[in-house]
């Protein structure tokens, strides 16, 4: 496979996460400004930010694994395992305890409480360092690359392949 197809499969994978990612997010920020802030008078955590992230947090996980499993990974033929399910709620539990550090530190250290406060560190600074760590290690450790779905993918690229003068040699082997 050539350099230009992986570099459009990293781009395309790299999309597709990018939207599962904007789906959870909406999904976080939504959950989480109910249980704090409701709709008037306060939510029902109103005054325990901390488990409401974390209730959020596990809501959005669970959109993230059914997104990232048949879009954005979707390549991979590897079957739902119970190994991959615990490394997966490892991994998100690595990445829910940097979101609640930038909440956390927001709240407890800055004492800034109000909703545009918890939104921009909890929900818009947190999410943002989580989902770097989460895009790095569910490539690497949730969603592996096998040698049937590496066959599968270049299959797939060398299917799209432009037979015409330009292409590479190297990229048909």
């Amino acid at each position: 496979m050539g350099l230009r197809e992986r570099l459009l499969g990293q781009v395309r994978q790299g999309s597709a996460f990018l939207v599962v990612g904007g789906v959870a997010f909406v999904v976080d920020a939504v959950t989480y400004n109910l249980l704090v802030f409701g709709i008037g008078s306060g939510g029902p955590l109103r005054w325990y930010p901390l488990p409401a992230k974390i209730l959020a947090i596990a809501v959005a996980s669970a959109v993230t694994f059914l997104g990232n499993r048949y879009l954005t990974f979707r390549s991979r033929q590897t079957p739902t395992t119970v190994r991959q399910l615990v490394v997966f709620v490892l991994l998100n539990a690595v990445a829910a305890l940097l979101q609640l550090a930038c909440l956390g530190f927001s709240r407890y250290v800055l004492h800034a409480t109000s909703q545009l406060a918890d939104n921009i560190s909890g929900t818009l600074i947190g999410q943002a360092v989580a989902t770097i760590f989460r895009y790095v290690t569910y490539d690497r450790w949730v969603f592996p690359h096998t040698k049937s779905s590496t066959v599968t993918g270049e299959a797939a690229d060398l299917s799209r392949l432009d037979s015409g003068p330009e292409a590479d040699p190297e990229d048909l082997r």
